[in-house]
């Protein structure tokens, strides 16, 4: 889809871009076709990045300028709950207009297009740039700040497990518990790991703008750039503590499974160490020797069950008053 926006809303679509009129500064462009790429090339005489070209991961190839525009890329993701894909987003800026290139719908658009539609003062390309970056800063403080609950959440289901299910549980139950917890922790720090790539895109994007635009910037927009640039700091930082906390949250449950583990192993060593004394009894008077002054006494075999037992009890009292069970 193609769509040329100015002050007061909309201006042109589809085919309409082809002919664009002095006051449509933003040419938007959502997952594109080839038509639709050849249509904004020829409306503005600039070349549009293909999908590709804007996934490299190198700065030289994010961060570029051919003749009089800026050609900017960076990874973004989709502010989809749950579901935080990457997709690359590009922009490329002149004095004059801005065109942007998007594979997903993404709210912080929809709210500069509002902006725009209701005339509050994003009649320049540099301002429709500023504005879109700031509404995706705000889009991914949301995301942080949701990502802290739920990790505020996670860290009272791995600091309160035994309390949550109790000693007594099934074995499995636990095991299953525990797995949860893992999966959990790991689809957290993932997120992150997008998020931050995000941030980064976009913290090398605002001091390039500020530098390579700066004849085209007003005091107005330098004083958004700078703003633009303190919070993405702080976002950072923020997004810096939230993944300690989640390898520390890893560190919890990865300790957690082996303390199950170790129980495990525990329960067996008991068990064989409680059966060894009955066995060796047992063996002994299994023995098939002609002499064995039990073979002709009448209380023989009871005396041998109740050494049996006592060899059995003896070591699971020693066991139960050490703690072991």
């Amino acid at each position: 889809m193609i769509t040329l926006h100015g002050p007061g809303g909309v201006v042109a679509e589809g085919e309409a871009c082809a002919a664009p009129p002095p006051h449509g500064v933003w040419l938007d462009l959502v997952d594109p076709s080839e038509t639709e790429i050849a249509l904004a090339e020829e409306a503005t005489g600039l070349q549009v990045p293909s999908r590709a070209a804007l996934s490299e991961v190198e700065r030289s190839s994010r961060l570029r300028r051919r003749r009089d525009a800026l050609y900017l890329s960076t990874p973004m993701v989709s502010f989809v709950p749950g579901d935080l894909g990457l997709r690359p987003l590009g922009f490329v800026l002149t004095r004059e207009r801005l065109v942007s290139i998007r594979f997903q719908p993404l709210a912080a658009f929809d709210a500069v297009k509002q902006r725009q539609a209701e005339r509050d003062g994003l009649e320049t390309s540099v301002g429709v740039l500023t504005a879109l970056m700031a509404e995706l800063v705000d889009a991914m403080a949301d995301s942080l700040e949701a990502m802290s609950d739920a990790l505020d959440a996670l860290s009272t289901r791995v600091f309160h497990f035994d309390a949550g299910h109790g000693e007594a549980s099934a074995p499995k139950r636990r095991d299953l518990a525990l797995r949860r917890i893992l999966g959990e922790i790991g689809r957290r720090g993932k997120a992150l790991a997008k998020l931050r790539s995000a941030l980064v895109g976009l913290d090398q994007m605002v001091p390039y703008v500020a530098s390579e635009a700066e004849a085209w910037l007003g005091p107005e927009d330098h004083a958004h750039l700078d703003t633009l640039h303190l919070d993405i700091a702080s976002l950072e930082e923020f997004e810096t503590r939230l993944s300690e906390t989640v390898q520390f949250l890893l560190d919890a449950a990865l300790g957690l499974i082996n303390i199950e583990q170790n129980n495990t192993f525990r329960v067996l060593t008991v068990v064989s160490i409680i059966g060894i004394p009955p066995t060796l009894v047992a063996s002994m008077y299994g023995m098939n020797f002609k002499h064995m002054p039990e073979l002709d006494w009448a209380w023989g075999y009871p005396y041998g069950l109740a050494v049996i037992a006592l060899s059995a009890l003896a070591p699971a009292l020693w066991f139960k008053l050490r703690g072991w069970f």
